[in-house]
């Protein structure tokens, strides 16, 4: 798993591997912030952390090549962004592919990239949600694995529409690693 930040959807993912909702293995959290906080709850989980700060390599290439070089190493099979705030470059692409999931508080192709939620106020619409979707070269457009709504309701700030979503999102994020997981076994992505 990647992450940047509170790791709260790497928190879900902890929890429904620990209840036996998702059969799967972190074999390591990787941040490009030593100070995420998400760091603590692979910790607390018994999970390998690692710390690779980007500002460290002379280029996004550099520092995705070293990110793909640690992922390899320890033998993972699909990649889990969880708040991971960079841009991932062609050559990490190409190293997984079709074997990078991300969360996006969404329900996509609406409202890609940064601040979702204000965007779907700004635009009046009356239903957002999240979706779990495959990773491509392309911003927040991969082939979609899951998406659940998420009513706006009248007088809703972009935080109150974060906060529900969020909500659903740690529901969604487990399910749909266990769909890309249960087709990966079968013969399937």
């Amino acid at each position: 798993m990647l992450i940047s930040g509170r790791g709260s959807n790497l928190r879900a993912i902890i929890d429904a591997i620990a209840e036996h909702r998702l059969d799967a293995t972190i074999a390591v959290v990787i941040s490009n912030n030593a100070d995420a906080p998400g760091l603590q709850h692979a910790r607390e989980a018994g999970i390998e952390t690692l710390v690779l700060n980007h500002s460290a390599y002379p280029s996004r290439e550099d520092y995705d090549r070293a990110l793909v070089g640690e992922l390899q190493a320890r033998g993972v099979g699909l990649v889990c962004l969880a708040g991971f705030m960079r841009l991932l470059s062609p050559a990490f692409i190409a190293a997984f592919p079709n074997r990078i999931l991300n969360i996006h508080p969404s329900l996509l192709p609406k409202y890609p990239g940064r601040h979702p939620q204000q965007q779907a106020l700004d635009d009046g619409a009356t239903v957002s949600g999240a979706t779990v979707h495959f990773v491509n070269a392309d911003l927040d457009a991969g082939p979609v694995v899951l998406q659940r709504e998420v009513p706006v309701l009248p007088g809703d700030t972009a935080d109150a529409l974060a906060a529900r979503i969020l909500k659903v999102e740690h529901q969604l994020y487990p399910d749909a690693i266990a769909r890309v997981l249960g087709e990966s076994s079968s013969g399937g992505n």
